[in-house]
């Protein structure tokens, strides 16, 4: 079980993961003690999991605002230390299975460590092409300094499966992609196929996480984009979902949580978010209402989606445009703080939690507040109104 010295988790205030199916991933490194104030939770990767995107540009009133960051970490305790007050997230005897892990710096990894930080198994879907990566990087020990939980614990990864959630079984892969020298070696790793190997090995899941998504035209223009395009953006970043939770749910114990993640601009104008990937994310949000009356009446499964603002990663960073993003939400919305990862993976671990027992259906914005704001207040229209300021940034 992952973290077993986590006894809960305290709330204080963008396919997926390869490995061999034969074989369970523990990466034995030597755990970091109390004074690797130094390893820090995974940086979060970008909202969409895209490969490229063209910035737009836009002159800033508050470019003199500095860039706070603020984690807010959970916080865990030894099995052996006295309770806690308040109410801990206790996900201990949970199984979590989280598509879309391929590194230690995305909304996935951020998503799995809280997870963990909580006491639930941890079980990963990664994109076969990126197994190998993946994989080697996991068994070297080049993920350990993030792997560390707020007890000073590595968190274990039980076991990472091949996944492509774009087909749904083996009938569905073009030869193209079956003949295709970054698949070979992997078997079994469409959606159902993955489905029924976490059956055999497992029995039953609690938690079900969709952390992928992929516009290949993204960078283009809603105008400019093909039919092909636009259908690829809504197969592996919405129908993707559905697929993983209709192949899953016959294994998920009632009670369980089905998660996903979304982005703002599913019901707000992203300029250069284009490739047909904000209606993506408005055909995730749709979808997670209907999923959340089949799935609760059909076997008591929430279902809810977590829309969260704009984080670094090293894809984003490459690229340029998450920053223009952090720099705007930084001036506009209401938190004036920098998004961490494991804000975003706190929110996951409490909707996974009982203690969100009764929410389902529901899209949660982890972003500061921007989602709630009409205008940009850094225009230079309102630089006569007196609009205040964060006074705590460092």
């Amino acid at each position: 079980m992952a973290a077993t010295a986590a006894s809960g988790l305290q709330m204080a205030t963008a396919r997926p993961c390869i490995s061999s199916s034969h074989r369970v991933v523990k990466a034995g490194a030597a755990i970091l003690g109390a004074s690797s104030k130094g390893a820090s939770w995974a940086k979060l990767a970008s909202g969409s999991h895209i490969s490229s995107i063209q910035p737009f540009q836009r002159t800033f009133m508050s470019s003199s605002v500095k860039l706070n960051k603020v984690v807010t970490k959970a916080t865990s305790e030894s099995s052996d230390s006295k309770p806690v007050s308040g109410l801990p997230i206790d996900l201990r005897g949970k199984r979590a299975f989280i598509a879309g892990v391929a590194d230690d710096n995305g909304y996935g990894w951020a998503i799995a460590k809280s997870l963990a930080a909580s006491g639930a198994e941890i079980l990963v879907g990664t994109w076969v092409p990126a197994l190998n990566i993946f994989e080697t990087s996991l068994r070297r020990g080049k993920f350990d300094e993030s792997r560390v939980l707020p007890d000073g614990s590595l968190m274990d990864i039980t076991k990472v499966y091949p996944l492509d959630a774009v087909f749904d079984n083996p009938e569905d892969v073009p030869e193209d992609v079956k003949a295709n020298k970054r698949y070979a070696g992997s078997s079994k790793w469409t959606v159902q196929e993955v489905a029924e190997s976490v059956k055999q090995d497992f029995g039953s899941i609690d938690i079900l996480v969709h952390s992928l998504a992929n516009g290949p035209e993204v960078s283009k223009p809603l105008l400019e984009t093909s039919r092909k395009g636009y259908l690829a953006a809504i197969s592996a970043s919405s129908y993707s979902y559905v697929s993983l939770l209709k192949h899953f749910l016959p294994i998920m114990n009632p009670g369980g949580s089905s998660i996903s993640l979304t982005y703002i601009a599913s019901e707000r104008i992203i300029p250069g978010y284009g490739g047909g990937m904000s209606s993506a994310k408005a055909a995730l949000e749709s979808d997670t209402r209907v999923l959340a009356f089949e799935a609760g009446r059909k076997n008591r499964i929430r279902v809810n989606t977590i829309s969260a603002g704009p984080l670094r990663s090293r894809a984003a960073k490459a690229i340029g445009f998450i920053d223009t993003m952090i720099e705007y939400s930084l001036a506009n919305a209401p938190l004036q703080k920098e998004l961490s990862a494991d804000e975003v993976g706190n929110a996951a671990a409490f909707l996974a939690s009982p203690l969100a027992s009764a929410v389902t259906g529901t899209v949660m914005y982890v972003d500061n507040g921007l989602n709630t704001m009409g205008v940009g207040v850094d225009s230079p229209i309102f630089k006569d109104l007196d609009i205040p300021k964060d006074n705590h940034q460092g």
